[in-house]
């Protein structure tokens, strides 16, 4: 990655008056969840499995990496507080690493690729045209092989995995690889905090 700010989206998803939900795939959903738990503008943010089918949304059959599925996010927000763009400017920059393809650091597997989980055309030409302005500034040193699927169905995790991080903070996994997110999050982005996590 390169050391300018990233830039802002190209385009956006105008605000609505009625909540937006966006959902994104980046390695452990425990870890992408602990980041946008921390956004002003968010009203919730739930783990859970997007990709594949119903009978194998479930925790130790997606481990296998042989159901489709991603560990996921579904992230419920307030567009007249923050923006789709937004949320995808801190999936690129904070969230993960999507220039990692089916893994995210020691977490190997299609179920830990990167994905953007569409649920309209504007959704979808919106990340098009973010990932195509990302690559043509070489803002990473790699490519982003950040997938654009669209969402078919969304499927809650199970309730232990739901704010994992927030219940766990001693947990050794989430101490070394969610925490440093947060706080990464913290010195990037404070004005998009919520007052809770300044």
């Amino acid at each position: 990655m390169n050391t300018s700010p990233i830039p802002d989206p190209p385009v956006d998803v105008p605000a609505t008056p009625e909540p937006q939900s966006l959902v994104l795939a980046g390695g452990c959903f425990w870890c992408v969840e602990a980041v946008y738990r921390q956004l002003r503008g968010v009203q919730e943010v739930m783990s859970g499995y997007a990709g594949g089918a119903a009978d194998t949304a479930n925790y130790r059959a997606v481990c296998t990496g042989r159901t489709g599925h991603a560990e996921a996010v579904k992230i419920t927000f307030d567009s007249s507080v923050i923006t789709a763009g937004q949320l995808l400017k801190i999936f690129f920059t904070i969230a993960h690493d999507p220039t990692e393809l089916n893994q995210q650091g020691n977490d190997v597997g299609t179920q830990y690729r990167s994905a953007i989980f569409y649920s309209d055309q504007q959704q979808h030409d919106v990340a098009a045209d973010y990932i195509q302005k990302l690559e043509g500034a070489r803002f990473f040193s790699d490519a982003i092989v950040t997938k654009l699927e669209p969402l078919e169905t969304f499927y809650p995790a199970e309730e232990y995995h739901q704010d994992y991080a927030a219940i766990n903070p001693q947990q050794p996994y989430i101490a070394c690889v969610a925490l440093p997110k947060v706080e990464k999050l913290r010195a990037m982005f404070p004005e998009l905090l919520k007052a809770s996590a300044t």
